[in-house]
This record gives structure tokens, sequence and C-alpha cells, in this order.
């Protein structure tokens, strides 16, 4: 619960991803059509990256060789339509995922993971050297220099979304990260 004035926002617990507008979501392609991508966004709606919404030139005649089957991506959200959810590539950052790993999160932990002016991602960020993209549909990217430093920033990820109503939890976070990374050094140089 989150109180300002004589308004109240709660943050349910759990949930499933509601497809809006101008969400930041990561996806999987799915299957390649003549025109652009089928895509799984983590939703029951289907999804859809046209050729057109990518802002670079791509031969159409082979969209594979851009982005093939079972490859990991970042879109926006361009539309919500009966049919399904329109993609697109066409802002900074966006575009295929390469390396790293893929983390699946509940949707409605999003907001905790993220924290307070995105202060609990920087946090992680900055301790485990990783680059880390959460989509507000609950699949997060994590690339960083070694698998170890990937696998401690999804640790951490993890402890955020398993305990997101704990008090203090930024301060819980850091210290877990600092013993970690401790320990991790301490395993590395025996």
């Amino acid at each position: 619960v989150e109180m300002s004035g004589k308004l109240v926002k709660i943050i349910p617990l759990s949930g499933v991803f509601i497809p809006r507008r101008g969400n930041v979501v990561i996806g999987q392609v799915k299957d390649i059509t003549f025109n652009g991508w089928m895509t799984d966004i983590n939703t029951a709606y289907s999804s859809f990256l046209p050729v057109a919404e990518v802002p670079r030139y791509l031969d159409k005649n082979n969209l594979p060789e851009f982005m093939d089957i079972g490859d990991f991506f970042n879109a926006k959200i361009k539309g919500v339509k009966q049919k399904g959810i329109d993609l697109s590539f066409d802002s900074r950052g966006l575009g295929k995922l390469e390396g790293g790993i893929i983390v699946f999160i509940n949707p409605n932990r999003v907001p905790r993971v993220i924290g307070k002016e995105g202060s609990m991602i920087k946090q992680i960020k900055d301790s485990t050297n990783c680059k880390i993209t959460v989509g507000q549909n609950g699949i997060v990217w994590i690339k960083g220099e070694s698998v170890e430093d990937e696998l401690l920033a999804k640790k951490a990820i993890m402890l955020i979304t398993e305990k997101p109503f704990v008090n203090g939890l930024t301060d819980k976070i850091k210290d877990f990260l600092e013993k970690e990374s401790k320990e991790m050094k301490k395993w590395v140089n025996e």
C-alpha cells in the first residue's frame, strides 16, 4: 500500500501482465512471416513485430538473418487491439538481446525490482557490473562480464521477488550483494 494524502495506491503481490501502449517488454520470436515476427511477450494476447517498425534496412527475403525463431528482444508496445499487440523497435535501446540470461518474475513484482526512481535496479547493476533490462511483462535480461556476475544479479532479483513486502529491502539487498561479492572473490582467488 502506498498512501499520498487522500490517494491510496495498492500494488498487488501477484497477477498477470496486462499490456498497455508504451510498455517496454521483453519477448521471444515464435514465428517469422513475410512482413515481420510473431512473438511471445508473456501475455494471453498474440503479439507481432512488423518489419516497418524496425528503424533500419532489412532484407525482407532473409528476416531470420536479423532475428530468428527463439531470439529474445526488447520492444515497446505500439498498440493493443482485439486481434493482438503491435510492437515497435522505434526507440533508443530497443532491439535484439544478445547473450546473457533471461529470468522470469511475476509482472506485479516489477516495480519492486526497479525500486523508487530506479534505485533498486541501479544498485544491482552497480554491484554486479551487469546490464539489466526489466520488461514490464515480468521478463528480465541480465548480461554481465561473467556468468558469476549474471547469477549474482539473478539471485538478488529473485530475493526481491520472494520478499517484496519486507521493510528496508534496499538495505538488505545491498548487504546481500556485498556479502556474496566477497564470498565470490574469496572463492575465485583460492
